[in-house]
């Protein structure tokens, strides 16, 4: 049986960007709501309130963002498939990122109606 998940929406609308993998963390990213920072050895990605990411950085804007209410114990299994699941069987495409204390799923905008309808219909609440 897949795991049901309480899901939080946080407020704001969140942009994921892209930056040069050598580039400094920008003041930019830090502050209110939900941010990630993560590097590769290709690229620097933030995900953060969109307000706040300068026009000229490339970035995808539009996204609305879900915090897994846990706790969730650190090797516990099928947490976020059981949520990214329904949503990827239907054609919405997700944004995720993980935490050590829990998990986040980033939808666009313009999917959250369903993304709501879809993860109900699923036995997860949405709080």
């Amino acid at each position: 049986m897949a795991a049901r998940i309480r899901l939080k929406q946080l407020p704001g609308v969140y942009a994921i960007s892209r930056l040069e993998a050598g580039d400094g963390i920008p003041a930019w990213a830090d502050g209110p709501g939900f941010v990630s920072i993560s590097r590769t050895e290709n690229e620097l990605s933030i995900a953060c309130l969109q307000e706040r990411v300068p026009a000229a950085v490339r970035q995808d804007n539009d996204w609305v963002a879900f915090k897994f209410e846990g706790p969730f114990a650190f090797g516990e299994t099928g947490i976020v498939l059981s949520v990214v699941r329904p949503l990827s069987e239907n054609g919405l495409g997700v944004f995720v990122v993980s935490t050590f204390d829990g998990d986040h799923l980033l939808v666009k905008a313009s999917d959250r109606a369903a993304a709501i309808r879809l993860l109900g219909a699923a036995g997860h609440t949405l709080l």
